[in-house]
Parts: C-alpha cells; sequence; structure tokens
C-alpha cells in the first residue's frame, strides 16, 4: 500500500454507498500525518524560494539591482526578467478554446512590464524561507509607473461582449421579445445589485516542491486537476508533457483557485531545473491576494416584468463585471438564469470591463453565487409588490421543461424543497410586512431563496486490481480538496464488488495513474466515481469468469454470483480469498472510464441541474444596526446521496460561504493604485464560529439515471447558491430597508433604519 492508499478498519457488508460513513482519511488528518505540499520531505534538502512582487500596478521597471541581495547570507540564486530561463510567450488574453485556459504556458518574468500590483517581479532562493526573504528586501526597483484603469461603474461605457463566458456558455441569450413584453407588464421590477471583489483564502497556501531527476519533475503542489495542471506546466518549461509528474494526495482546500498554474510551481520548477536541487516555494496569505485568482466586482441589473397574479412575461439580467486586461475570464453569472423560472419573454447578456489586475479566476459556485444575490433578492422584491409569498411566486413560476433549451429536466424537485423547507423552518411564522416582528431592542426577520447548479460529468478513467487474499487497490490521478473523495469512492468500490470497507485502498493526487477531470465544478464524485464503478464491475466480471472456469462445476454461468465477501456457486458459497487463491492466485486487474456529459445524449435531451431551497432567520440591532444570523436550513436535491455525512458536511461549508458572502466577505480595491489592501485574514472578514448560527440540512433524495450510473448529482456548491440571498431577504423582512450593494454592513443599514427604532 503506497503511502496516499486510504484504508478503513471496519467489519463486511454490502450497501454502503448513502451511509454516513467517516473519513477514511480522517485520523491522518486529524493527526497531522497527512501532508500538504510544502510538507513534503522528499529527495535532498531543498532550498526554499521567496517570490518578489511589483510595487505599483501598471508600467515598466527601468532598472533592477539584484547584487546586494546575491551576496546576502545563504542566498543561492536571484532570478529576475534579465537572467530568467527561456519560456514561451503568455499568449492572447483569450484562449482559441475553452480548455486552453487550463493547459496554456503561464511564464514568468517574461519582460520588464507590470501588468498589475504584486506580479512577480523576481525570485531569491536561499537555504532557509527567512533568508530569501531578508534578501529580496535588498533588491533594488526603479519604475516607470502609468496611470492604471481600476474602476468598474466608471467605464461601464467600454464595456463590451465577450466571444463566450466561462465554461463556454453563450455570452446572451434572448427569447421572444424581453422588451416589449417588459413594457407591457402589469407589474415591473428593475434593481440593479453590486457584489464586490472577493478572494477563495483556502486553509492551505499554493505551495510547491519540485524536484528534478535527470530531464524528469517531479512537482508536489496543491492542485485540483493534475492533467490540466500537468499539461500547463510541461507547456510552460517546454518539455513533454511525459516528462513531468504532478503530486497531490492531500490539499487543504482549493475552492476554485488551485486549477490552473501559479507562480509558485513555475518559479519552483525552473530554479529547481538550474539549482540542481529541490526547491520549496510557498505564496504567504498576502501574496495570494494578487496572484492566485479572486472573484471579480460585478454591477447586476435584474428586470422582471409579471401578470398581477405573478406569473413572469418577462425575465431579464445583465451583468457588467471587471477583467483582466492581460487575460479575459467571464464568470457565467446570468447562465442559470436561464433555467431557474417559467417566463416566455427572456434576455440574458454579460458585458465586460477591462481593468489593470491580474485574471479572476473560478471561485465556489461560479456564476450562481453572485448571480443568485441579484436574481432571488429581486425575486423577494417582485412578491412584496404583488403581496404574494415568495414561495408561492416561485411555485407560479415554475416551468415544466427547460425555458430556453425547450428539453425535459432529467430530475427537478425544486418546488419539494420549498414545500419541504417551509415546513420545516415554520415559515408561517413569518410576517409579510416588515419590521412586525420584534424581540426587545432586536428586529427578527426570515427569508428564503432558490437554489440551482448544473449537473457537470467530465472524462475520467481508473484502474483497478485485486490480489489473492481480497485486498483491492485503485488508482485515479483524481483530488481530495477536503470534500471527501477518498471516502466516497472507497464506498463505491465497496459495494460493487461485494467487499468490506476495509478491503479497499484508494490511492488518488498523482498524475502517473488514470486520467480523471478532478475536483472542481461539482463534477468530482460522479466523475470519478462512475470511473471507478465502471472498473469494478469489470473486475468482478472478471472474477465471476475465473470462477466459472476453474471453480466448482455449475450448470450456467448466472449460478455463480458474488457479494458480502464471497462467491457463490448455485447454493454453495466460497470466501472470496479462498476462490482468489485457486483461480486467480498472481490477482487481476481491469480498468474502466466515462466521457465527458456534454457530448452525450443524455446531456443533450436533458437538462440536467441540483436544486435546493434555503432559509433564514435573522436579528438586527435597533441601535447598531448589527445583523446576527440566528438558525439557516437548506433543503436539497441532488440526486442520490453517497455519503449523508460528507454531504451533509459540504452543505453546511457551503451556508457558511454564503453568510460570509451576505454580510461580512469584501476585498477592498485601492482605485488609486491597484492595491487590494485588505489582502490577509485579520481584515479579509470570513465567518467564525462565532457567526455560524445553528445550521440545518435536508436531502430530498431521487436517483437520477440520466445524470450517470451512479444516479448521484453535483453537490458542493449547491450549499452556496441562493444561501446568501436568503440571508439578504430576511434582513429586509427584519427591516424594510433594501441593501442592494453586497455584503450587508451595519453602515449600508443603518441610515435606512425607520426613525421609531432609532
Amino acid at each position: 500500500m503506497t503511502e496516499n492508499a486510504q484504508r478503513r478498519p471496519t467489519s463486511g457488508g454490502d450497501q454502503f454507498i448513502g451511509k454516513a460513513v467517516d473519513r477514511v482519511d480522517g485520523p491522518r488528518k486529524v493527526t497531522g500525518t497527512a501532508p500538504y505540499a510544502y510538507e513534503i520531505a522528499e529527495g535532498p534538502l531543498p532550498a526554499y524560494g521567496y517570490i518578489l512582487g511589483a510595487a505599483i500596478a501598471k508600467g515598466r521597471i527601468l532598472e533592477i539591482d539584484a547584487e546586494l541581495a546575491e551576496r546576502a547570507p545563504g542566498v543561492l540564486y536571484v532570478m529576475t526578467h534579465l537572467n530568467a530561463p527561456r519560456q514561451p510567450e503568455f499568449g492572447p488574453a483569450v484562449t482559441p478554446a475553452v480548455r486552453e485556459v487550463f493547459t496554456r504556458a503561464r511564464p514568468v518574468l517574461r519582460g520588464d512590464h507590470v501588468h498589475y500590483y504584486d506580479q512577480p517581479i523576481g525570485l531569491v532562493v536561499a537555504e532557509t524561507f527567512e533568508a530569501a526573504r531578508a534578501a529580496a528586501a535588498l533588491i533594488k526597483i526603479r519604475y516607470q509607473e502609468t496611470a492604471g484603469d481600476f474602476g468598474l461603474e466608471e467605464h461601464l461605457a467600454a464595456a463590451y461582449a465577450p466571444k463566450r463566458t466561462n465554461a463556454g456558455f453563450e455570452t446572451d441569450s434572448a427569447v421572444g421579445d424581453f422588451e416589449a413584453a417588459f413594457a407591457e407588464a402589469e407589474v415591473r421590477i428593475d434593481v440593479s445589485y453590486r457584489t464586490p471583489y472577493q478572494h477563495h483564502n483556502p486553509m492551505e497556501p499554493h505551495a510547491t516542491l519540485a524536484i528534478w531527476q535527470g530531464d524528469d519533475v517531479t512537482i508536489h503542489t496543491s492542485a485540483q486537476t493534475l492533467s490540466n495542471f500537468r499539461a500547463g506546466l510541461a507547456a510552460t518549461l517546454g518539455v513533454p508533457v511525459e516528462r513531468v509528474r504532478v503530486v497531490s494526495r492531500y490539499i487543504g482546500g482549493g475552492f476554485g483557485s488551485k486549477l490552473i498554474v501559479h507562480a509558485d510551481s513555475v518559479f519552483a520548477a525552473l530554479a529547481a531545473r538550474i539549482l540542481k536541487r529541490p526547491v520549496k516555494i510557498t505564496l504567504t496569505r498576502q501574496q495570494m491576494f494578487a496572484n492566485a485568482g479572486h472573484r471579480a466586482e460585478m454591477l447586476q441589473q435584474v428586470r422582471l416584468g409579471a401578470r398581477a397574479d405573478g406569473r413572469l412575461i418577462a425575465l431579464g439580467h445583465d451583468v457588467w463585471s471587471a477583467t483582466a486586461r492581460v487575460e479575459e475570464f467571464c464568470e457565467q453569472t446570468a447562465v442559470f438564469a436561464r433555467s431557474l423560472y417559467a417566463a416566455s419573454n427572456r434576455l440574458t447578456r454579460h458585458r465586460l470591463v477591462t481593468v489593470d489586475l491580474n485574471r479572476g479566476e473560478w471561485m465556489r459556485s461560479p456564476g450562481e453565487a453572485p448571480g443568485m444575490l441579484a436574481l432571488e433578492c429581486a425575486m423577494d422584491e417582485l412578491a412584496e409588490h404583488l403581496d404574494l409569498d415568495p414561495i408561492e411566486l416561485r411555485i407560479r413560476n415554475e416551468p415544466d421543461q427547460d425555458p430556453e433549451r425547450r428539453v425535459p429536466f432529467s430530475t427537478r424537485n425544486l418546488v419539494a424543497c420549498m414545500q419541504e423547507g417551509a415546513r420545516r423552518f415554520d415559515w408561517g411564522r413569518r410576517s409579510p410586512e416588515p419590521g412586525r416582528l420584534r424581540e426587545g431592542r432586536k428586529l427578527v426577520g426570515m427569508g428564503m431563496a432558490a437554489a440551482i447548479r448544473p449537473n457537470y460529468i467530465g472524462a475520467a478513467a481508473a484502474w483497478v486490481r485485486i490480489d489473492a487474499e481480497g485486498q483491492v487497490t485503485a488508482r485515479l490521478d483524481m483530488t481530495d480538496i477536503g470534500t471527501g473523495t477518498y471516502t466516497i469512492l472507497t464506498q463505491i468500490a465497496a459495494d460493487t464488488l461485494g467487499v468490506p470497507l476495509a478491503a479497499i485502498a484508494i490511492e488518488l493526487g498523482d498524475s502517473r495513474f488514470p486520467l480523471t477531470a478532478g475536483s472542481g465544478g461539482s463534477w468530482g464524485a460522479a466523475s470519478a466515481g462512475t470511473a471507478l464503478l465502471r472498473a469494478c464491475e469489470a473486475l468482478k466480471e472478471k472474477i465471476l469468469a475465473a470462477a466459472r472456469v476453474h471453480g466448482a462445476p455449475v450448470r450456467n454461468a448466472a449460478d455463480v454470483s458474488m457479494a458480502a465477501g464471497a462467491v457463490r456457486f448455485g447454493n454453495r458459497a466460497e470466501d472470496l480469498k479462498d476462490v482468489l487463491r485457486r483461480v486467480a492466485p498472481e490477482g487481476l486487474d481491469a480498468r474502466g472510464s466515462v466521457e465527458a456529459g456534454a457530448g452525450t445524449e443524455a446531456y443533450q435531451a436533458f437538462s440536467q441541474h441540483s436544486y435546493g431551497a434555503h432559509f433564514a432567520e435573522v436579528s438586527v440591532d435597533c441601535d447598531t444596526g448589527e445583523i446576527r444570523a440566528r438558525r439557516l436550513l437548506a433543503v436539497i436535491d441532488a440526486g442520490r446521496i453517497l455519503n449523508t455525512k460528507t454531504a451533509r458536511s459540504q452543505i453546511l461549508g457551503g451556508m457558511t460561504w454564503g453568510l460570509g458572502a451576505a454580510l461580512m466577505e469584501k476585498t477592498v480595491l485601492d482605485g488609486r493604485y491597484g492595491h487590494f489592501v485588505n489582502h490577509d485574514l485579520a481584515e479579509y472578514h470570513i465567518p467564525v464560529n462565532g457567526d455560524v448560527p445553528d445550521l440545518d440540512v435536508v436531502f430530498l433524495e431521487e436517483n437520477d439515471d440520466k445524470a450517470n450510473p451512479l444516479g448521484a448529482k453535483g453537490l458542493g456548491e449547491l450549499g452556496v447558491c441562493g444561501a446568501g440571498a436568503a440571508i439578504a431577504n430576511a434582513v429586509y423582512n427584519a427591516t424594510g430597508v433594501r441593501v442592494r450593494e453586497f455584503p450587508l454592513t451595519l453602515d449600508k443599514l443603518l441610515p435606512g433604519l425607520p426613525a421609531f427604532v432609532l
């Protein structure tokens, strides 16, 4: 069993899928023996690198003097654009193909131009991290600074339509005549919402250990998708992809920030090749704010036109988003609106405003997380204008098929989620009139929002082997970013082969293993799980075929079966180990795979999503305007649940993320210098224990046989979708103050609080 293999000591049996199985990697995590990239100790003693960032946001380096740094104690090497190894050009801001965003070369120190604040402009490698950082401060730089563009709203006139949004979705969509229908609607809502820059901040910073052996390099890093990461690094280094091995066995969170190669990996690989010695580099927490992606600032206009009975006849969602000049990224913020509610006239559009910052990147629930803050709050506003319950309004606009694709839904239990949530949350206690419920000097309110997230499946393959003792080893280059992948795959293999969980060893996170789509987009469990399921089914058939040939005589093949750790020959059962020793003493292995869902008949013929309903109760202090979440509920429809414990954990994390987006998270950009000011966890506020209230999660399971053989659908990002909007709607219900700029901080709320509560 290799280092990253995980076994669970438990008794045998079957029907493990769906059970609340404990994390098989849990003991290693809590004892500190599951090493992250920066903790790997492999090969000779490493040197340590420190990245120097630019002190301006736009301009050129006129002079850079590294002499003092090179002479500093412990320094081994200093790299600047003057002596950097040759690398390919970065290329155009927009790649021709969607996948090339992940696999394109990402060179460092290609020239003297500075494109964004804290852009890497140098590297110091020394015997210790402290020595490298101290020496970096000795490098003298003289700049020619150019005025940059950093604001979104002041440059809306220059906004342009990109060729596509993230994941290849169409930039715009139009059905019917939206403008005419909106003008004729009996009730109209035309509101704008603003969402700020946000940053991922996973627990584990981006880090890399690079080790060269001849012409081959091994990269221990924190990466969500190994195949894309490997291809991007190979392109940057100018080496064949087979010369690059990427290892990411344990990852301390990613949230989308670890989908592509970043500067730490490129620098480590370049420096290790020059020094002929392993090199470790990590981004500091502060450096991550400029160099590891972010969610862009956005302005969203939502226009809803309805009849007097609440039925929508016009739905419009326009999004303006900031994008880097050097590389375009357009979050698919309005795409979910194309499938959520019925309306015969529809319009969604995405526009970009160029700014002088680093590129935006995928951040948990890309599209839905910011987009639903706007649309689901606008639906709440429409419900108030119509004097309708917010749930009833949504039920009246439930579509019978995908409103824009005009294909049936594979499954859709959104209405059931809302109704079950209303029952469990005691929604009848909610006062339709804002500001009516009080507890002393606290105003109390309730809100809700729908949730939707597309279901994806990515191409994946798996290899599985069973030895003569009945021990099973499975290998995939899949990653576990904290979601429970090791555990879920263990359950799938044990269930399919009919062996105990303890007999399964899952090995992940090594690019030498069969390729998968990795972790991201909520596709990981279904994609890797389906590949492993098919590999185990193929292995089971090999075992049974061998048993039929070399086992006890039977009248027909159907009389040989396998379950619960035994092989049955008609009415006689024999322990699987005994059978294997006799019929396959050298063991057996098999492979399985699944193709990407987008090209399959099931994904073309059906609209596939996961759904949910979020409910929130908040209190608002009459004197200070302080908002406190009191309880949150999520009712989730994500197909078959593979592990109720890890699934619940994922939704709880998503709900907490939604709480942060609603009330706390905002990266403050200094519009003069293009610098993110609150670039640490002391000032970039995320929820802590004292902020998180009582959370409850309910699953409404329904096997979706159109999604994949497991019947499961994407889950991890669904918990975010709509959660923040439910909280914002609850704040309005408590106070009667509608704040349309996130996060909802007390300074925005206080001026609007009614005079009688002040």
